[in-house]
């Protein structure tokens, strides 16, 4: 697809932008990917709930797409990415990002202890 907004919500509710990424597959959406991965801030969104499936189906390409999310600061994006994604992706993602999830299960931090990132990433290791 040419259009690369066409793939992109424009809005938590754009769930057909959300349909036309999943449709496209993958390798289309490589390049608008971190923007895609925007929209799982919040599964309680319409769009996220559409594009939460696809990402973990995808496998192993999309781990360096979520090492920067597992690395950062945003312990919400984090548990989403965890809950909705990790906990659904194929085995050898988990292995990749092994290191990632093996710090934030060890990590007794306020911020990941109050959003449940820590508990997240030890059901993902124990899969």
């Amino acid at each position: 697809m040419s259009d690369r907004s066409a793939l992109v919500p424009s809005s938590k509710f754009d769930i057909e932008a959300a349909e036309r990424a999943v449709a496209a597959g993958w390798p289309a959406v490589e390049s608008v990917f971190p923007e895609l991965l925007e929209w799982l801030q919040d599964y309680n969104w319409p769009v996220a709930q559409v594009l939460a499936p696809f990402v973990a189906d995808i496998g192993t390409p999309v781990v360096p797409f979520l090492r920067p999310i597992l690395d950062g600061g945003d312990a919400i994006w984090i548990y989403w990415i965890l809950t909705t994604v990790l906990s659904q992706a194929p085995m050898p993602v988990v292995a990749e990002l092994r290191k990632q999830l093996e710090r934030l299960a060890a990590d007794t931090s306020v911020a990941l202890s109050v959003e449940g990132v820590s508990e997240a990433a030890r059901a993902v290791l124990a899969r």
